[in-house]
């Protein structure tokens, strides 16, 4: 571990009681921030970052952390769904209501007639599993041409642009050029998917967060900063599939 980031972080305001720490993954090009379900902060950070660049990056996030680890804290988990109909689901920002039919072998899911139809499951996990499928799917063809004028504005080239299930992240960047975003991310509005796809666009060009990485999503997002503040506000509020 690196002490000089650990000495940056420990001169961040950051509140005395939480617990957080810092790990270096070799296998890291950017910093990544975990926020456990017990509220500890765990910073993972390359083996060559600069504490300062670290830092930086921190304090802006730092309102953010702080909602989540509250949330964390006390007791606010992962958002679950009833599978049964009436249920509220979103799609790139509308709000749809579950119906569920009744089972059968040639029906799926599908958004008809305002409804987000679900072929009855044999279980609320499969019922999960098969709209995730079913967000991952639309997101897959959504992003492809989603991203295509946003790379161009970042002055990036990624090999693929894919969405999947990514746990706790949101976004990521693969050493081979490959981005993938979170299906639960398909819930929000497209301006604020466009974030996160801009987030791991940049890391296309330039690998720490800091300032020059900000100023690189700036040339694509204007209002940085008002979407970095609504994304918080909707982040802990994403369906990730527990039922």
């Amino acid at each position: 571990m690196s002490l000089s980031v650990q000495s940056a972080l420990a001169s961040l305001p950051m509140p005395e009681e939480w617990t957080w720490r810092v790990v270096v993954r070799p296998r890291r090009r950017t910093l990544g921030i975990e926020i456990r379900e017990d509220g500890g902060v765990l910073f993972a950070v390359p083996p060559d970052a600069d504490p300062q660049a670290v830092a930086e990056a921190v304090r802006s996030r730092l309102p953010r952390i702080a909602n989540e680890v509250e949330r964390r804290r006390h007791g606010g988990g992962e958002p679950v769904k009833e599978l049964v109909s009436g249920a509220s689901f979103a799609y790139l920002g509308r709000r749809h209501r579950l119906k569920v039919l009744p089972a059968d072998r040639d029906r799926r899911v599908r958004l008809h007639q305002g409804w987000l139809e679900l072929p009855h499951p044999g279980s609320p996990q499969e019922g999960a599993r098969l709209i995730a499928n079913w967000y991952t799917a639309r997101g897959n063809r959504w992003v492809t041409t989603r991203a295509a004028p946003l790379a161009a504005r970042a002055g990036a080239v990624p090999k693929q642009v894919a969405v999947r299930d990514l746990g706790e992240r949101w976004g990521a960047c693969a050493p081979d050029g490959s981005i993938t975003v979170h299906w639960a991310l398909m819930q929000l509005p497209p301006r604020l998917v466009d974030l996160v796809l801009v987030h791991e666009l940049t890391h296309l060009t330039v690998a720490a967060h800091g300032v020059a990485f900000r100023r690189r999503m700036r040339l694509v997002l204007e209002d940085l900063e008002g979407l970095e503040h609504d994304f918080a506000q909707v982040e802990s509020s994403l369906w990730r599939g527990a039922v």
